[in-house]
Order: structure tokens, then C-alpha cells, then sequence
């Protein structure tokens, strides 16, 4: 009889189940020695007592199970990590390639590697601006206004004479410019719209855009970048005085940013595409020379 045995055993001819197994000793299954391993196993595992012929077996969860959920969660992981190293590889190839390119000694490889950099760069931006294009809305019909000179001369002497204003930067027309408008019609019968930074020839570009989104009458675009608006005689304030076709302010400013952006890149493309031609000049220039020396 075995000694770790406190109780001896019942008859299990009519079958065995888990609460009638609560009387067993742990210790008679695993023995003394064995109860710490019980215990590490026996923490994510159910134990399942089977009687046939007489005989009783245990069997402790299904840890294979488990052992193989596990191998294949690492592997997984170990599959990730494999990709990311291989990127970290393919970016410090190419990395390499680039410096290669940079620090070439013959200066056409140099040219030609920052054009192709910037010709990537210009149909980037390009794509990016892509985003920002505003679907214009339907031209309402309306009535056009008929101003005699005279009252054109008025509006203009008032608009001139009046200090505030509103002012368009670097943002160009969005909506909050709109809004600004309607708000100073409400008191008064023009508005003076001051556009700086501005180039040369956006301005009557800005006071279209500003008359098609306000339905307002230009009376004079002055050389110092300055707009003057007349609201009409049948003005009506809008319920919308946004209007939805146009870009918010943070969408403006990136919208500037891109477009500033292109046309530096743009800058730069010709100026790089002139030194390539020159050097190509140069080359040629110098085999013309050296081709009547090796003749004599």
C-alpha cells in the first residue's frame, strides 16, 4: 500500500465524478515532492478524472493546446520583427545610395540626383493641393445693379475716407473673409478689403472671388492692393454668411503652405536644369579643345 495514501480508496464501479473526488488527497496523485509543479500547472487547468475498467486516470487541462497558441503568437511577433528589420535595412540602402549620389565626385550625378529629388517632391505637393480644390457652387441668377458714375464717385470718396477694413493675407479668400464682409454691411454701405502680402495681378483675382462669394458690386481696385466693395440697394443679410464653398482658416493656411512650397521647388527645379546645361556646355566645349590637340 502507498504510503502517501491518508484514505483508502472507494469503490468506482458506478462511475466517477469531480465532487466525488474531494476527499482524495492531493498528495496521493503527485506525492509530496511533485507540489509545486501541481500547483504552476494547476493554476490555468481543470482536472478530469476517467474511470474505465476499474482504473482511474487523471488528466490535467489541455496544455498542449496552449503550447501551441503560444509558439504561434511568437511566431508572429518574430515575423514583425523580421519586416521591420527588413525596412530598417531597404531605408539604410537606400539612405546609402543617396549619400553615394551626394558625395559623387563628378558634379552630373550630383545635378541630376537633387532634380529627380525635387521633380518627386513638386508631384507630391501637386497631389497634396489636389485636396484643398473646392467644388465652386451654382451662379445664382440675380438682378444686376445699374450705378450712374456719380454714384460710383461717392461710393468710392466714402469707402476711401473710412479706417476700418478687412484685411486678406497670406491665407488668400476662405470664408471667415466672407463673414467679416457681411458683418461690416450691416452698418455700412461699403467695405474697404486690403490684400497684403499680394503679387502683381492677384488682386483682380481676389475681387472677383469676393464679389461671386458676397454678391457684392466692385467700385475700385486701387495699385496699393485695396479692394472697395458696395453691398447693393437691395442688400439682405444672408442666414449663412459663410459660404460652404469656401476653406476654413486652418485648411487656408495649409493650402498657402503647400502652394508656397511648389512654387519654391519649382524655383529650384530651373535653376538645377540650368546648371546641368551649362555643365554639359563645359564638357563639351573642353573635348573640342582636347580632340585638335591629339590630331597634332
Amino acid at each position: 500500500m502507498n504510503r502517501h495514501l491518508e484514505k483508502p480508496l472507494p469503490d468506482f464501479s458506478c462511475g466517477f465524478s469531480l465532487v466525488n473526488a474531494s476527499f482524495v488527497n492531493k498528495s496521493c496523485i503527485f506525492g509530496p515532492h511533485n507540489t509545486r509543479g501541481y500547483a504552476r500547472d494547476a493554476t490555468n487547468a481543470s482536472i478530469e478524472v476517467k474511470t474505465d475498467e476499474d482504473v482511474v486516470r487523471f488528466s490535467i487541462g489541455n496544455q498542449s493546446h496552449d503550447r501551441v497558441s503560444s509558439k504561434k503568437e511568437k511566431k508572429i511577433a518574430n515575423k514583425s520583427d523580421v519586416s521591420r528589420k527588413a525596412k530598417l535595412n531597404e531605408l539604410r540602402f537606400y539612405r546609402l545610395k543617396a549619400k553615394k549620389k551626394m558625395n559623387s565626385p563628378n558634379p552630373e550625378v550630383r545635378i541630376r540626383y537633387k532634380l529627380e529629388k525635387a521633380k518627386r517632391k513638386e508631384e507630391w505637393l501637386i497631389e497634396k493641393l489636389r485636396k484643398y480644390e473646392v467644388t465652386k457652387a451654382a451662379p445664382e441668377t440675380y438682378d444686376p445693379e445699374i450705378l450712374t458714375e456719380e454714384e460710383k464717385f461717392y461710393l468710392k470718396r466714402t469707402g476711401e475716407k473710412k479706417k476700418h477694413y478687412v484685411p486678406v493675407g497670406r491665407r488668400g479668400v476662405f470664408g471667415g473673409v466672407v463673414l467679416n464682409m457681411h458683418l461690416h454691411w450691416k452698418r455700412h454701405e461699403t467695405v474697404k478689403v486690403v490684400c497684403k502680402p499680394c503679387k502683381p495681378g492677384q488682386v483682380h483675382q481676389y475681387a472677383e472671388e469676393l464679389a461671386r462669394l458676397s454678391k457684392g458690386i466692385v467700385i475700385d481696385i486701387k495699385p496699393n492692393s485695396i479692394i472697395i466693395l458696395y453691398r447693393g440697394k437691395n442688400y439682405v443679410q444672408p442666414d449663412i454668411m459663410s459660404p460652404p464653398d469656401t476653406l476654413s482658416k486652418a485648411k487656408a493656411l495649409e493650402k498657402y503652405r503647400y502652394e508656397q512650397s511648389l512654387e519654391h521647388t519649382g524655383e529650384f527645379i530651373e535653376k538645377l536644369e540650368n546648371e546641368l546645361e551649362e555643365y554639359l556646355r563645359h564638357i563639351a566645349r573642353y573635348r573640342k579643345e582636347e580632340n585638335p590637340r591629339q590630331k597634332i
